[in-house]
């Protein structure tokens, strides 16, 4: 059997656009079926599609990545998905955006070791800068609160017929439908106000 390449790409959500690291995939030899596409975090490797992948891969196959953030933002899983997939499995990695760490050129000790090293300080790094990130976010948040600014969703106050309406939709004067219409609420939020307004008696 033939070895094969793969493609992995990661986008954070659904709203994040994949084009730009699949283009990149494509320019580099990778067919687009063999493109596995996760929107999800990157906080641990429990990503369907990656799963998926490394199901698939056999020794000597190869993974390209656009860069290394896509693999895991974890320096923990970078380590160790680094070692499962070109040590256990033994497949060949590439990220594109760090040409040292192409598995397909190293062929001595050496190499392996500047490899598995270079690795490791940029694992570090990247979960450095997430923790500091949401350290910054954290800091934020804080001084925001200090300043009066409160977070959540707004309170949705209650039209200043509510009382008339709801008195004759209890009544049976009138349906649900109507009820809502008349108060200028969409469905979800008058039985939301109706809800809130049991839970206070």
């Amino acid at each position: 059997m033939d070895n094969r390449t793969y493609g992995y790409v990661r986008v954070s959500s659904k709203e994040q656009n994949e084009e730009r690291q699949v283009k990149a995939l494509l320019e580099n030899g990778v067919e687009e079926r063999y493109i596995f596409i996760d929107k999800q975090s990157g906080k641990d490797t429990n990503r369907p599609q990656y799963q998926i992948l490394k199901n698939a891969l056999r020794c000597g196959d190869t993974v390209i990545i656009k860069s290394l953030d896509r693999f895991s933002r974890s320096y923990k899983d970078i380590i160790e998905e680094y070692a499962d997939i070109t040590k256990r499995i033994g497949a060949n990695l590439v990220i594109l955006d760090l040409p040292l760490l192409d598995t397909r050129q190293n062929d001595d000790l050496l190499k392996h070791f500047i490899n598995d090293l270079v690795l490791q300080i940029l694992g570090f790094v990247s979960e450095t800068e997430r923790k500091y990130i949401k350290q910054r976010q954290k800091e934020g948040i804080e001084i925001a609160k200090s300043k009066g600014t409160k977070f959540g969703r707004k309170r949705i106050e209650k039209p200043s017929n509510w009382n008339e309406v709801i008195s004759k939709w209890k009544n049976g004067e009138m349906t649900g439908v109507r009820a809502y219409t008349e108060l200028g609420l969409k469905e979800t939020t008058f039985y939301k106000l109706l809800r809130e307004e049991r839970k206070g008696k």
